[in-house]
């Protein structure tokens, strides 16, 4: 599977899905950045990576839209086993940043993920939510978010 691309203004924009499609992820990409740009993957319509190389170092950019609540388990379940294959194929000497939307709330308290959730949120958790906490534990990732109010000073 790969991702479309156009090119506007000097701006690359790499995405999923179609007009009838009901999900889709994508990137742009500043006109400036294009040209680093060393590789975007489609994993399917709901996770894309992109790899760019700033300076000496690779930046893992992955991209992703969760099922949502209502949506059967399975197909809940065969999203984290796919971003855990994307993630595993990311050399560990690489950077990753992971972002979008995973359709959970991870709850205004760290309550037993101190190590990925700064203790800054709102709501309730669902479970949605403890499967965001749980990948994150899994790969020693910080729910970034979760320490806005804090600082990330100490990280």
């Amino acid at each position: 599977m790969r991702a479309e691309v156009r090119e506007i203004d000097g701006y690359k924009l790499w995405y999923s899905g179609s007009i009838k499609a009901k999900n889709g992820v994508d990137i742009l990409v500043e006109k400036e950045l294009v040209e680093f740009v060393v590789e975007v993957r489609l994993k399917n319509d709901r996770i894309m990576t992109i790899k760019v190389l700033v300076g000496l170092v690779f930046v893992n950019v992955v991209i992703v839209y969760a099922p949502q609540t209502g949506l059967p388990d399975d197909i809940k379940k065969l999203f984290w086993e796919d971003l855990d294959l994307v993630i595993q194929d990311i050399p560990q000497s690489e950077k990753l940043f992971i972002g979008g939307d995973f359709n959970g709330h991870i709850g205004a308290k760290s309550g037993g993920y101190d190590t990925v959730h700064g203790g800054f949120g709102f709501g309730e958790r669902n479970s949605g939510g403890v499967s965001v906490l749980d990948f994150a534990v899994a790969y020693e990732l910080l729910v970034v978010n979760s320490y806005l109010g804090g600082t990330l000073g100490d990280l």
